[in-house]
């Protein structure tokens, strides 16, 4: 009890932990309703197209967890730098961040323009599902250099404390996709009828507006104190940095050492959890769109825990730049106090509001039971899954603990997810949400043990010091 009165009474912690959260939550909220709007708006096409498209989104799945691997390892640096006041040296950082993502967003785009039939095999061997899924893939590819420059952008912006204009712009974004998704995937409007290709393309138009819009805000926002343009506009300083390159070896392997393992860790969490979509998919049409649906679910349930973990990141990166460790490590208790608290309430409002939340979907009736109990499985998990996320995310990634963040989430789904879905759906054969519940029992794994690397204080260091 004294340390809920202790958070609750440190006003200045919760202020900037809301202030950051809020809108990071409701950005991601955006997000998560887009898909959730494309999910009920394909539905009227059947659930076969729902199943499709949810796995030709396997590809934009794995790398959106790539992009989020470059921006959370930026953010590392980006947030400990900003504690310290080193605008160049974030800048730095983006740059590093842009040409490593955009590389990457062509290991994705070029499968999926040119072969989109090939990779829709890898997730099912049904010929309808290849088919809808291929046409949709081709076009939904071409943002992904465009969300890649943006993502990066938003991710430093984000480790700055600047959270308004990017959670503005995604709103922008967010309702023209979902309006053109109407008029294309329906006809109306006076837009043709294009189906899933027509969800694809409005999602390639909102991204294309999504990045003119940001890019014009920050770069049209003047030098001032404190603010964006500040960061934009910084100059190199030839004198003041000895004549170093503007990117240098040093920097780089700064960078690389700190950014790599999160780099490399999302995205072999992704292959991981694409897996469960191979699985997934052998299970038949009605498992495959009821786990689609469920996923649509889950991603909003768990919005505002990654927006605090998000938060977390900044703060605790933001106080480790500047040396206050013991500040750093009275945050850390704080987060995980107010996660519990939060989580647990969220785990009992999803469980009572599962009936309301399987009646929105256009499904069949044993879909629709599917659902319902993928969602009880959901939120029996919701507890340990948001743990779980601020410790690796939030607490061992501020702190440079990488490696162990690596270790946590690897281990966790390719030496207990994979066997688990192996196991409950192609060998034993069991329905969806037996599989479901069998796959998270990973994340108890990852709370045990990422509860006690937070508590060796191995993350609770400044990695951008001199020394």
């Amino acid at each position: 009890m004294n340390n809920i009165k202790n958070m609750l009474n440190d006003r200045s912690f919760l202020k900037k932990t809301f202030a950051l959260t809020v809108p990071v939550t409701l950005q991601n909220l955006l997000n998560n309703l887009l898909n959730l709007a494309d999910t009920l708006l394909i539905g009227q096409l059947g659930e076969t197209s729902v199943a499709a498209v949810g796995l030709a989104n396997k590809v934009f799945f794995v790398f959106s967890l790539l992009m989020f691997g470059i921006c959370s390892g930026s953010g590392i640096l980006a947030s400990q730098y900003y504690g310290k006041r080193e605008l160049l040296n974030i800048k730095r950082v983006l740059r590093m961040s842009l040409i490593i993502g955009v590389a990457g967003s062509f290991l994705f785009l070029i499968p999926g323009i040119f072969f989109p039939k090939l990779v829709m095999r890898i997730f099912t061997p049904d010929q309808e599902m290849v088919a809808i899924g291929a046409t949709y893939l081709a076009v939904i590819a071409i943002s992904y250099p465009i969300t890649a420059v943006t993502n990066s952008y938003i991710a430093i912006l984000r480790s700055m404390n600047y959270v308004k204009l990017p959670v503005l712009i995604t709103t922008i974004a967010i309702v023209l996709n979902i309006i053109l998704n109407y008029g294309f995937i329906t006809g109306k409007m006076g837009l043709p009828q294009l189906g899933v290709a027509g969800s694809a393309l409005a999602t390639v138009i909102a991204r294309i507006v999504e990045f003119s819009l940001l890019q014009i805000s920050i770069r049209l926002t003047k030098p001032g104190d404190d603010s964006v343009g500040d960061f934009i506009h910084a100059k190199y300083d030839k004198e003041k940095e000895n004549k170093v390159a503007f990117i240098n070896s040093n920097f780089i392997h700064k960078y690389l050492h700190t950014a790599s393992p999160v780099i490399v860790n999302e995205f072999m969490w992704g292959l991981g959890i694409t897996m469960y979509s191979l699985v997934y998919g052998r299970m038949g049409n009605s498992a495959t769109a009821a786990i689609t649906m469920t996923s649509s679910v889950d991603q909003i349930a768990m919005v505002f825990f990654f927006g605090i973990s998000n938060a977390a990141a900044v703060i605790l990166g933001n106080d480790l730049g500047a040396d206050e460790l013991n500040k750093a490590k009275e945050h850390a208790k704080n987060y995980l106090l107010l996660q519990l608290i939060l989580s647990l309430a969220g785990a009992l409002l999803t469980f009572i509001l599962r009936d309301a939340i399987v009646s929105i979907f256009p499904a069949s009736k044993l879909v629709e039971d599917y659902i319902r109990l993928n969602i009880t499985v959901l939120a029996l998990y919701i507890p340990v899954r948001a743990i779980n996320t601020l410790i690796i995310v939030a607490i061992l990634r501020s702190g440079g603990d990488t490696i162990a963040a690596l270790f946590l989430d690897i281990s966790g789904v390719w030496l207990i997810g994979i066997p688990m879905a192996v196991i409950g759906g192609l060998i034993f054969h069991l329905p969806i949400y037996y599989v479901y519940a069998m796959v998270l029992i990973e994340e108890i794994y990852k709370a045990i043990f990422g509860f006690i690397r937070y508590r060796q204080k191995k993350w609770l260091k400044n990695i951008v010091s001199e020394g």
